[in-house]
């Protein structure tokens, strides 16, 4: 799958799920956000949680140079992106993440 933006991503998340992933994940989902500017960022599909929508999981650097998993999807009123979750790789993800990139 390929996205394709005319001008920035917009971005919405519903914010007492973001003040929760702070608590339980210590990221953002303004950091979150961040990610979508990575080139280098992988992306696949997320059937397992797809449920009643297509959801997507986006593994990336973000601007404070964390390498994290973000889940999303994409509505299609707008070409919006709707963030799910986000939270930073373990140790062992991490590693396999690097050792993907060329």
């Amino acid at each position: 799958m390929y996205n394709i933006f005319i001008g920035p991503p917009r971005f919405e998340w519903d914010e007492g799920k973001n003040t929760e992933n702070k608590r339980k994940h210590g990221v953002s989902f303004e950091e979150a956000s961040s990610v979508f500017h990575d080139e280098d960022a992988l992306e696949s599909a997320d059937p397992e949680h797809s449920g009643g929508e297509e959801r997507f999981l986006l593994i990336g650097v973000s601007v404070r140079l964390r390498v994290l998993m973000v889940c999303h999807c994409e509505r299609e009123e707008g070409g919006v992106i709707r963030i799910i979750s986000v939270r930073k790789l373990n140790e062992k993800e991490e590693k396999a993440y690097w050792e993907l990139k060329p």
